[in-house]
């Protein structure tokens, strides 16, 4: 009476209520995972110091203080698993020193030595290992699926805990029956992933390390089905995620009406920037600020697309970051490291392509290694440590030995000990954020994005701006990232952008 189920059964349909509250039960080890996303020293949507805006008082309790903290990490999650297509719950793994990791290895210790004790018994006592059958049939059953009746029945059948204990009262109970049992439904209902760690449950004899391997198993069967039920909503998630997020960002607004006052000054800076820069391109040659150009007043979209390619340039230890995007800071974070590399990465090409024949940058194979090469050398660019001028000196020294191999190569006249000397020092200048072709490739970067951003995302990329064609590949990927963040961003919160836009463009 086995039932007729493929391997992958366990993905192929919805879930049940117990995988659901499998779900519900792992959201605090994934909003530990979340906290890791972003860097020390983000502010958290709860602990707002030095507002740009005075916002009167209120006092709240501390009901209020957790209830908004739960809005806060249901929120996030529902944020993560919309936006983040590898999101997986993960087993929590306590720290070996940590007191909660002795204290649950103290306790379960005496547990499994009390089984023990009571199976040495003569005759054997099986209070214990009764529950244990009765814990582990209610996770079998977590796992079945509405159309897996005949399945149910049987566990049902087997593991019936009171026909159990009868057996056990008349000396007719063979656990070790149960226990083959139990591992053969166990390996009908996992994951094809587990099938080998379901396979090494039936080489244990002894039956109290069995239970405990059968319980480890279990546990991580049951992330495999959290996991499943993840990815199962997503589709559905991402439709009602825009509604649900921004709902539950207007109650912790309720709760705290000063949860504005960043996105406020965030989104005036960026109109007031460009509103100056339309209106010094609006100024007669030789005028100066005190001109009487007519600007023409930014449109609220403008401001926007200009107000979240700020997030690329923020200063995260010293400003605090908006409340709106507050759950994807360390996106932004990844993503203006990456820009800053890819910028360093196209400075540093361009100047050895100007200094070098011009031959050798069409050869794409070399231009390809020449940027793996500065890359790899750029990999730790995120660690305290890093010292980009340190890295541009050894940069320098394997750019000239690659440029001198492939100019010998080619039959172009080989590198002068001065043309190596100033092509040295031009990629060590571009360590200084001020260096003219530094400045150049991070505007002509900020200027695709731009363009991107403005086309709604529906048209082919812009055309790269000179100088990037080697990084433009990189460039397009990290496009697709933020043009996504931004759009799924503006869906949430464009309610409140445009309600501060409506009075700051006005006051302009």
């Amino acid at each position: 009476m086995s039932e007729n189920l493929d391997k992958p059964n366990i993905n192929e349909a919805g879930k049940s209520d117990d995988s659901e509250q499998d779900l519900e039960g792992a959201v605090e080890g994934s909003d530990e995972a979340l906290q890791k996303r972003i860097k020390p020293g983000s502010p958290s949507p709860l602990e707002r110091v030095q507002r740009p805006h005075s916002s009167p008082p209120r006092f709240v309790t501390v009901e209020e203080l957790l209830e908004t903290a739960k809005g806060v990490t249901n929120m996030a999650l529902a944020h993560e698993i919309a936006l983040n297509g590898d999101f997986r719950i993960k087993p929590v793994q306590l720290p070996e020193d940590s007191l909660e990791k002795r204290v649950k290895d103290i306790v379960h210790k005496a547990f499994w030595d009390c089984l023990s004790a009571q199976l040495s018994e003569d005759p054997p006592t099986y209070d214990h290992a009764i529950k244990l059958v009765g814990e582990i049939k209610q996770t079998l059953l977590s796992f079945l699926l509405p159309g897996h009746s005949r399945l149910r029945n049987q566990i049902t059948e087997v593991l019936d805990l009171e026909l159990i204990k009868q057996e056990a009262e008349n000396g007719a109970l063979d656990i070790s029956k149960l226990a083959e049992f139990i591992i053969d439904i166990m390996g009908t209902l996992c994951a094809p992933a587990r099938d080998e760690e379901v396979k090494k449950l039936k080489d244990i004899k002894e039956i109290v390390p069995l239970f405990r391997a059968i319980f480890s198993v279990l546990d991580l069967m049951k992330v495999d089905m959290a996991n499943f039920a993840v990815s199962s909503i997503r589709p559905h998630l991402m439709q009602q995620s825009v509604e649900y997020e921004r709902k539950k960002f207007q109650e912790i607004l309720e709760k705290q009406p000063n949860s504005l006052d960043f996105v406020t000054q965030w989104l005036e800076e960026a109109s007031d920037d460009l509103m100056n820069q339309k209106y010094k391109n609006s100024l007669p040659a030789g005028e100066g600020a005190a001109g009487s150009g007519d600007a023409t007043m930014p449109s609220p979209v403008a401001v926007q697309n200009y107000a979240y390619l700020k997030l690329l340039k923020w200063d995260h230890l010293h400003r605090p970051f908006p409340e709106t995007v507050l759950m994807d800071q360390s996106r932004f974070q990844e993503l203006q490291l990456q820009l800053e590399q890819l910028t360093i990465v196209g400075a540093v090409l361009l100047v050895t392509f100007n200094m070098a024949s011009p031959g050798i940058s069409s050869h794409a194979e070399f231009t390809e290694k020449l940027k793996m090469i500065v890359k790899i050398l750029l990999t730790d660019m995120h660690l305290p440590s890093f010292h980009l001028k340190d890295a541009l000196t050894t940069i320098g020294e394997k750019v000239c030995v690659e440029v001198s191999s492939c100019l010998s190569l080619c039959g172009f006249t080989p590198f002068t000990t001065d043309q190596e000397t100033a092509l040295k020092g031009q990629i060590q200048a571009v360590a200084n954020p001020e260096d003219p072709i530094r400045r150049i490739m991070d505007s002509r970067i900020l200027t695709f994005l731009e363009n991107y951003l403005a086309s709604g995302h529906q048209k082919p990329f812009p055309t790269v701006p000179g100088g990037l064609g080697p990084v433009q590949k990189e460039l397009e990927e990290v496009a697709i990232k933020f043009v996504r963040l931004v759009n799924y961003n503006k869906m949430v919160f464009s309610p409140y952008y445009d309600a501060i836009l409506s009075k700051t463009l006005v006051r302009s």
